[in-house]
C-alpha cells in the first residue's frame, strides 16, 4: 500500500519474480535431474552435482521447498488478483508504463506457474508412473 492508501502498482511486480524465483527451484531439485537423466547425462548430471553439492539438499527436502514455492504462488496470485483494477496515474506515460507492467508482471506469474506444475509434476507424479 502506498502513502495515500491506495495497492502500490509494484507490488506485484516484485512478488511475480519472488514466485519465478521460488518455482525456479523446483525445477532445479526436481525437472533438471529427471531431464538429464532421461536424456541419457548422467555425466552431465554428476558434473552438476560435483559443481553444486546443493542440488542433492534441495532434492532431500523438495516436499518443502514445493510447500513453500506454493506457498509464494498463492501469495502472488492473490496480490495479483487483489491489484488487478487498482488506479493507474492519469498522466498518460505513466499510465500506460502502469498497465504495461501490470501485463508483464501477470505473464511472469503464469510462467512461473507453469514452471512450478512442471517441477510438481517431475517431482511428485513421474516418479509414481515409472
Amino acid at each position: 500500500m502506498s502513502a495515500d492508501g491506495s495497492p502500490d502498482v509494484k507490488t506485484p511486480y516484485i512478488s511475480s519474480w519472488v514466485s519465478l524465483f521460488a518455482s525456479t527451484s523446483t525445477l532445479i531439485c526436481c525437472a533438471l535431474p529427471a531431464l538429464l537423466v532421461s536424456l541419457g547425462a548422467g555425466a552431465a548430471l554428476a558434473s552438476l552435482v560435483a559443481v553444486f553439492p546443493q542440488i542433492v539438499w534441495i532434492s532431500e527436502h523438495k516436499e518443502a521447498i514445493f510447500l513453500v514455492s506454493s506457498a509464494l504462488m498463492v501469495a502472488g496470485g492473490f496480490l495479483q488478483w487483489r491489484n488487478r483494477y487498482a488506479p493507474c496515474p492519469i498522466d498518460p506515460d505513466l499510465r500506460n508504463a502502469c498497465l504495461s507492467t501490470r501485463r508483464i508482471s501477470l505473464r511472469i506469474y503464469l510462467f512461473s506457474l507453469v514452471l512450478l506444475l512442471v517441477g510438481g509434476w517431475f517431482a511428485f507424479i513421474q516418479p509414481l508412473l515409472s
